[in-house]
């Protein structure tokens, strides 16, 4: 396998970018707000429901270490939880460096220590992502039916403008080159350049297949349920360490963690700004819904962000940085059983 280096200016270049995407929706997020409430929501709440609510974060970790495990199964690679587990923990913290750089390095790292080639593990996670998105699905199906007014004023408030005829036109594009691909991958794989390129997407649509081929469909199901079950309590939990947020129900926590997603899904570091912004707009919603007033709803959240962007961010931390001399000790114990047997 090839390394490619990538240009220090343009890494450089790309975290300047996220930071500045960060201010800027933290910008959006505080200005014209009373932080004296905030402060005083923080002083009074209980960390226990966070400590808990943490718990939950961390499991998913290892529900979606061991799914992984299941999706690389079909293609021949039977790889162990832990280096699965430390190999995602790596590619979360990077994507607190370089937003979306994530799903390279955790590929990159499983091969260091499993000998995975990084496109087919590369194929799953991508299949990872259309599961988790069929997931969300799922979430804002039952906000709608639950909290339809919440999501119509979030709607309102956010000034979100999806243009049908767009969003329509990407999807032909994707249909129309995936099958153009199919069609000329015999004729493009012998070009000399063009081979390497049409091997390594090959490779990634086996990595997108492999759902097809799982023999244990049934555990699939399961841990996907747990990861999402994990998600949503990690999120909704943190409402109650907070008094003004603590008769949240059920259904409040859907929308949650609906709008929590969308705020993560802006390329800024680490979600900052766009989580705290998607939260303010979110809790206004919720607020404007029971007939609460939204400039309040607004400060409880991002009082309520202030607690569980940190959260994430200091499991993602932890999970990274312990990752890495794991990933080493396996790199080297792999190197040694090589050179044992040889």
């Amino acid at each position: 396998m090839e390394k490619t280096s990538k240009s220090p200016v343009k890494s450089i270049l790309t975290i300047v970018i996220s930071l500045a995407f960060a201010g800027f929706f933290l910008w959006l997020a505080l200005r014209g707000l009373d932080f004296k409430v905030i402060q005083k929501s923080l002083a009074k709440a209980n960390y226990l429901w966070v400590l808990f609510a943490s718990v939950f974060g961390l499991l998913a970790y290892w529900f979606r270490a061991i799914r992984w495990n299941l999706m690389l199964e079909p293609m021949g690679y039977k790889i162990s939880n832990s280096n699965s587990l430390w190999s995602i923990s790596f590619g979360y913290l990077m994507n607190l460096t370089i937003p979306r750089s994530g799903e390279v390095a955790r590929a990159t790292a499983l091969y260091g220590v499993e000998k995975v080639p990084v496109d087919k593990s590369f194929g799953t996670i991508i299949l990872e992502r259309v599961v988790d998105l069929v997931c969300m699905l799922g979430f804002l199906g039952l906000t709608l039916l639950f909290k339809y007014d919440a999501i119509l004023s979030f709607y309102k408030n956010s000034g979100i403008n999806m243009n049908p005829n767009k969003i329509l036109l990407v999807l032909s594009i994707l249909i129309v080159g995936t099958a153009l691909f199919f069609v000329f991958k015999k004729k493009l794989s012998g070009i000399p350049f063009l081979g390497k390129i049409v091997n390594f997407i090959d490779g990634i649509f086996q990595g997108l297949t492999s759902i097809f081929k799982l023999k244990e469909k049934g555990k699939f199901i399961l841990y996907t349920l747990g990861i999402w079950i994990c998600y949503y309590l990690a999120a909704y939990l943190v409402c109650f360490a907070l008094p003004e947020t603590s008769a949240f129900t059920f259904a409040d926590g859907f929308f949650i963690i609906v709008v929590g997603t969308l705020g993560m899904i802006i390329p800024a570091s680490g979600g900052i700004g766009a989580y705290n912004l998607a939260m303010k707009y979110g809790f206004m919603a919720l607020f404007i819904s029971v007939g609460k007033s939204a400039d309040f709803g607004g400060e409880m959240g991002l009082t309520y962000s202030f607690i569980s962007l940190p959260l994430q961010i200091v499991i993602m931390l932890v999970m990274g940085l312990i990752s890495i001399p794991m990933l080493a000790k396996a790199r080297n114990a792999a190197v040694s059983d090589k050179e044992f047997e040889n």
